[in-house]
């Protein structure tokens, strides 16, 4: 049996690769580099938001960083992306010229992807990351009037991901919804959310992502679960192995039985694990409190803090170890 690819991403070391910039792809390189020697066979690259409507020079501005993979012999590594929606390019908006630059940008990101390399691209791309809708007063709209709020931005926003997907078709993309926590966003927050969501977008080209941090704090429970990804399977496009702390995972608190059973019947593409450090754009809006895995090349080291790279190096052996026990 092929061993199951593992990616790992690259929201250990930055939330921007800052395209265009050919000594930052160096560092970029280097860490690819290192990660692949300890046996990761892919990476997560964040595709950061900007509010340019120029999408084809943005674009181009990513080929600095390809030729740098290509150059050092590592372009042909396996590549995902993490897109999100944004208040400027938001599918979900009432307005129809706002939803058609929302598909402008998410079409931009995969044409992104693509030059990458790459054959996913997944995130919270329905709804702007971070939103939380208020009232006229500036109120927020919390429980049933939030899901009433809700119904109206996913309608608007199927048709947007239904062309998005035909347009990924041709590019060989696929596309992952992130339901993310509700303490991170308002919506979705539940794999059953997206599924439903999916239920208005024929074009299978467009899938739900599973991350098992969101999955075990703020999901159904593992019986329902189970049910979704089975009445589903053909929609799970991407999955991601994550701590509830979304920090180390050497010895953690995940479900590794209660996820996995489910998903590797069904999935046979990559597993992302995914560690996010306390680097200064996670540390308030994840509301970190633990200590910065410290970067090689980067940070001087911290006695009694481990290093980024070991972090990962043990990530990856703990999954290889719940996927033996699960027999994949």
């Amino acid at each position: 049996m092929t061993p199951r690819e593992l990616y790992f991403s690259f929201f250990m070391f930055t939330v921007d690769l800052r395209p265009g910039d050919a000594k930052y792809a160096e560092t970029i390189v280097r860490h690819i580099e290192a990660l692949s020697e300890l046996g990761y066979a892919g990476f997560d690259l964040p595709i950061s938001a900007t509010p340019t409507r120029d999408h084809a020079a943005e674009v181009e501005r990513y080929a600095v960083l390809k030729d740098a993979l290509d150059a050092a012999g590592v372009g042909g590594v396996g590549i995902s992306t993490n897109v999100g929606a944004t208040r400027t390019f938001n599918p979900a908006s009432p307005y129809a010229e706002q939803r058609e630059d929302a598909l402008a940008y998410l079409k931009s990101r995969v044409d992104i992807t693509t030059l990458l390399g790459g054959t996913i691209m997944a995130g919270p791309i329905i709804f702007p990351y971070g939103l939380y809708p208020t009232g006229d007063f500036g109120d927020p709209f919390w429980s049933d009037a939030l899901q009433d709020w809700t119904a109206a931005g996913y309608a608007a926003a199927q048709p947007v991901l239904q062309e998005l997907g035909v347009y990924a078709e041709t590019k060989g993309v696929t596309l992952a919804i992130e339901p993310v926590d509700h303490w991170e966003t308002a919506a979705p927050n539940m794999v059953g959310e997206v599924l439903a969501f999916l239920e208005g977008v024929p074009s299978t080209q467009v899938g739900v992502c599973v991350d098992s941090a969101h999955v075990l704090l703020g999901d159904d429970g593992p019986a329902a679960f189970t049910a979704q990804i089975e009445a589903s399977a053909s929609r799970v496009h991407s999955v991601h192995v994550s701590a509830p702390d979304r920090g180390a995972m050497r010895d953690s608190w995940i479900p590794w039985d209660a996820f996995f059973d489910p998903i590797l019947p069904v999935y046979d593409g990559p597993l992302l694990v995914e560690v996010f450090n306390a680097i200064p754009p996670f540390l308030e809006s994840l509301r970190l409190t633990r200590r910065k895995f410290w970067i090689p090349g980067e940070d001087a080291p911290v006695d009694g803090v481990p290093d980024a790279y070991t972090v990962a190096g043990e990530a990856l052996a703990a999954t290889r170890e719940a996927l033996e026990r699960s027999g994949a």
